[in-house]
């Protein structure tokens, strides 16, 4: 069974008009099943850095603390599919997925996210969360395996190469991925909306070309779910503008649809 944590987190990104975040997880939150959907409480002021050189840090822990408890409630079958707000959120998602066993990330996104506290050039936690991840122990660098990424800073390049993580075209992704299968292993999803081509999903913060298309990118997942079972998946970064073009927000809603049912579905 689904369930699906939705988080109108903004405090983690460093977009200028972060705060779209939320109003984009409210916009996907109005198409998932009520029964099935819990809406995270977000702290309405910004946050504070706490000493630790990440941006609004304090809010960004209170939100994590709260959906960790969220999904903690849940029964052992039951799958959780986290829907931000900013990337951050994740960290609870695959957290929560490493109850199942080891964790194998599919890393869809167009940003690594590989940056520290003290190598970011924002000190948004966005950009920090795959690192954080691989840093505590939460993921092993050997179980990371990246698709669409095409927009890394030199530390995250420098990361990368020295984890060891590679990023596969969508076509040689299930192979990456069970490549990585065990007894305990289980998948979990990550895809930030900005994977995609900016022609199909515009409204993200940081929009980079050459994208995937839908297709890629529900093969890839479909690739990558028939070599792993499912232990958890999260959407990210959907930020749309209030005044855009509604015919625009008709087409990217029902593309946002077609990966939620791609990562969910039976």
């Amino acid at each position: 069974m689904r369930r699906f944590a939705v988080v109108p987190q903004w405090q983690g990104s460093g977009a200028a008009r972060a705060m779209r975040l939320a109003q984009g997880a409210e916009a996907i939150a109005a198409d998932l099943p009520a029964r099935a959907t819990e809406v995270i409480e977000v702290p309405l002021e910004a946050g504070d850095a706490e000493g630790t050189g990440i941006h609004r840090y304090s809010s960004i822990r209170l939100v994590r603390e709260r959906l960790g408890r969220s999904l903690a409630d849940l029964e052992d079958g039951e799958i959780a599919v986290v829907v931000g707000g900013d990337c951050g959120v994740e960290y609870a998602g695959v957290e929560r997925a490493a109850r199942r066993g080891r964790v194998v990330l599919l890393w869809a996104d167009a940003h690594a996210d590989l940056n520290t506290a003290e190598t970011s050039p924002s000190g948004a936690y966005h950009g920090m969360v795959l690192r954080d991840m691989i840093d505590s122990g939460l993921v092993a660098a050997s179980d990371v395996v990246m698709v669409g990424v095409r927009a890394l800073d030199d530390a995250e390049a420098d990361a990368a190469e020295r984890f060891g993580i590679p990023t596969v075209t969508p076509e040689q992704l299930g192979a990456a991925i069970a490549g990585r299968a065990g007894d305990d292993a289980v998948l979990y999803v990550h895809i930030d909306l900005d994977v995609l081509d900016p022609a199909i999903m515009g409204s993200v913060g940081f929009a980079e070309p050459f994208g995937l298309s839908l297709d890629e990118l529900i093969g890839a997942v479909r690739d990558a779910r028939a070599a792993l079972p499912l232990g958890g998946a999260g959407i990210t970064e959907y930020a749309p503008a209030a005044d855009a073009d509604p015919e625009l927000l008709a087409d990217e809603a029902a593309t946002i649809l077609r990966v939620i049912a791609a990562v969910s579905s039976d």
